[in-house]
């Protein structure tokens, strides 16, 4: 259902360096890169979803939506652990620490923060019970 999601960036090489570090430890691999936008995903299936981070088109400054957010499904919640501490320590902020959200669903494990730019994202994992953990 999704082509791809993209979040807008004021500075694309910091953004990069970012990205690169959180879908390196997701097995991703970046697929293309410009001058004005940066893509992740699976470089073979043009068709699986993307995640892009770029400069708007409009040339306006990027700027966020409230309410906003892209989850991105992990397996384990060591990888989740371990993608908040990558983000973290690249300029990251705390939206809500890894750990179990009973309320979300038995087994629902995420992470909240927000980029560099203040773009929401989240690490989740639906089942704990039924992934590594």
């Amino acid at each position: 259902m999704i082509g791809y999601t993209m979040v807008g960036t004021k500075d694309l090489d910091r953004a990069v360096v970012f990205y690169d570090a959180i879908f390196t430890e997701m097995g991703f691999t970046r697929c293309f890169k410009d001058d004005q936008v940066s893509f992740w995903g699976d470089k073979v299936n043009v068709e699986a979803p993307r995640f892009a981070t770029g400069y708007p088109f409009n040339g306006e400054i990027a700027n966020l939506g409230n309410g906003g957010m892209t989850a991105f499904l992990i397996d384990s919640t060591v990888k989740i652990d371990r993608l908040y501490a990558i983000a973290m320590g690249l300029g990251g902020s705390d939206e809500g620490p890894p750990g179990l959200r009973p309320h979300y669903g038995e087994g629902f494990y995420a992470a909240y923060l927000r980029d560099p730019d203040g773009n929401k994202i989240a690490f989740v994992c639906y089942d704990v019970h039924r992934t590594s953990a």
